[in-house]
């Protein structure tokens, strides 16, 4: 019996793979009100032959580790949308975001107990990735909570 093969959308995915280090800017609000900068480290590996995509990500500031996520990348070909199930250290449930790419962006959306929340990943150049997470109280305005620049390292 051959297996199934990953699809052109899971294979897409495979763009995240790597370590990647980088600076973020972390813009006031009211989960941060003093914002800053901080250290960002993702480790995204390709995990399941190909089926998806495994995140593990770090925040340090001021030498301190002060936030972890995880992450699962996928393609859901009922629902014909990229998916990331998030989990972090704030705790709670896990998060569903869903999406897809527009050019080299991958952006997905998701409803959170906190509000709408939007991630984007901007692979438009080789060997370096721009993060956007946007969050918005009623699904019309959005801000800016959380960017980053990560540039390859393996």
């Amino acid at each position: 019996m051959s297996m199934p093969k990953p699809t052109e959308a899971h294979e897409k995915l495979a763009r995240l793979a790597g370590k990647w280090r980088g600076i973020e800017t972390i813009h006031p609000s009211p989960f941060d009100p003093a914002g800053g900068e901080a250290e960002g480290r993702v480790d995204n590996r390709l995990s399941l032959d190909g089926w998806v995509v495994v995140q593990d990500y770090e925040q340090e500031r001021g030498g301190t580790v002060t936030f972890r996520g995880h992450g699962v990348f996928s393609f859901d070909p009922g629902r014909a949308v990229h998916v990331m199930t998030w989990w972090d250290s704030f705790g709670g449930v896990a998060s569903e975001y869903t999406g897809g790419w527009q050019g080299d962006v991958l952006r997905l959306d998701a409803k959170t107990p906190q509000g709408p929340a939007r991630a984007s990943f901007d692979l438009s150049k080789a060997g370096e990735y721009g993060f956007k997470m946007e969050v918005s109280p009623d699904g019309n305005q959005w801000f800016t909570f959380m960017e980053g620049r990560y540039r390859k390292v393996d």
